[in-house]
């Protein structure tokens, strides 16, 4: 039977995160060795707040799914970023665990969800969750999932009061802000909207991912690292900033990606009719618009079909456009954080993260 990391700081056989950053070999330069020397490991971390059930019906229908979910958790790039937040402005990341693991679960959240929502079919790989166990069951572990948020967090005795009402009001902020995003791009499909601008998409962009992705995780990292207020908006800035060059990427990567692409549902945005930054610059620019929103409309999943919408976003000059947004925006990232933040390795790992974002499988 697993433990239950709770409270966070209780002693016990697990693996601190100042353990897993002080067992590398060799010490991360860039952002991508930093994933991938320590993704496993914090995930790991995190799975520990997801606790065990009073009864072994209630782990079979609820904990170890969700755990088995979780543990296929991808680069955990929210929680890595949180810590190395805390430690640019001079923390002890120890005291960054509830809040990154928080940021962490509620993106678990947010996947389960958002998958019965698109009615998607795959996720990193596997059948998505809804599949596996029935709706229902999918939905009741996303709900768990949520409660972990503010759980972690208020049970943490490393944290004082004021600290965690602190942290827990930017939870609350960013899971509305989530919710306020998915609202106006679940609604945009319902309706048949293709009356969007690429200012629209930005807004439902931002609320949607950045916030969660970037920012969010960013700012409480530096708030419980005990950061000055100029460098936490500074790493908030960072993160809408680089958080919205991520979705941007992410839908990219959904059109024309490659070998991480095939792993989820490569080209269901257009299946699923999403207004993404290319669509809605095609829709504005290409004189294919009726056929482009003909595709979108359809449901489609016929891949000679999908090729042809894409083939209709290119030649109108949008995804070279979204491409250009999105590393156009994580120069003016980096440019902000190292005027804002001091020199440090924390904070030369996201800079590099910046470039990240926009350069994953180009």
């Amino acid at each position: 039977m697993r433990r239950i990391r709770n409270p966070p700081a209780e002693e016990s056989a697990m693996t601190t995160i100042n353990e897993i950053l002080r067992g590398a070999q060799e010490r991360p330069t860039t952002f991508e060795e930093y994933l991938n020397c320590y993704a496993d490991q914090v995930g790991d971390l995190v799975n520990e707040f997801i606790p065990t059930g009073s009864h072994d019906d209630v782990d079979a229908y609820l904990y170890e799914p969700l755990l088995a979910y979780s543990r296929n958790g991808g680069k955990r790039h929210r929680p890595l970023i949180c810590f190395a937040a805390c430690l640019a402005v001079g923390g002890d990341p120890e005291r960054a665990t509830s809040a990154a693991a928080a940021v962490e679960h509620f993106h678990t959240a947010a996947l389960i969800h958002d998958d019965i929502a698109d009615e998607a079919e795959l996720r990193r790989g596997e059948p998505c969750l809804h599949l596996t166990q029935g709706t229902g069951l999918a939905l009741n572990m996303g709900d768990l999932a949520l409660m972990l948020v503010n759980g972690t967090v208020l049970n943490d005795p490393l944290l004082d009061d004021a600290t965690k009402m602190r942290v827990m009001n930017e939870l609350i902020a960013m899971t509305r802000r989530t919710i306020e995003g998915q609202a106006l791009d679940i609604g945009w499909a319902r309706d048949g909207r293709y009356d969007l601008t690429p200012e629209d998409y930005l807004v439902m962009a931002t609320h949607k991912t950045a916030h969660y992705s970037g920012a969010v995780p960013l700012a409480v990292g530096a708030i419980v690292g005990g950061g000055s207020e100029a460098e936490i908006e500074a790493l908030r800035n960072h993160g809408l900033d680089t958080g919205l060059a991520f979705q941007i990427q992410d839908d990219l990567l959904n059109l024309v990606g490659a070998e991480e692409a095939t792993k989820k549902d490569f080209r269901s945005d257009i299946t699923e009719g999403k207004r993404t930054l290319v669509v809605v610059h095609a829709l504005q620019s290409s004189s294919d618009r009726d056929r482009l929103i003909e595709i979108l409309s359809s449901k489609e999943k016929d891949p000679a079909v999908l090729q042809e919408a894409v083939d209709i976003m290119e030649a109108s000059g949008s995804i070279d456009y979204a491409r250009t947004y999105a590393e156009n925006l994580t120069q003016i990232a980096k440019n902000r954080l190292t005027e804002m933040v001091p020199p440090s390795d924390a904070r030369d790992l996201l800079v590099s993260m910046a470039d990240w974002f926009v350069s994953r499988l180009k």
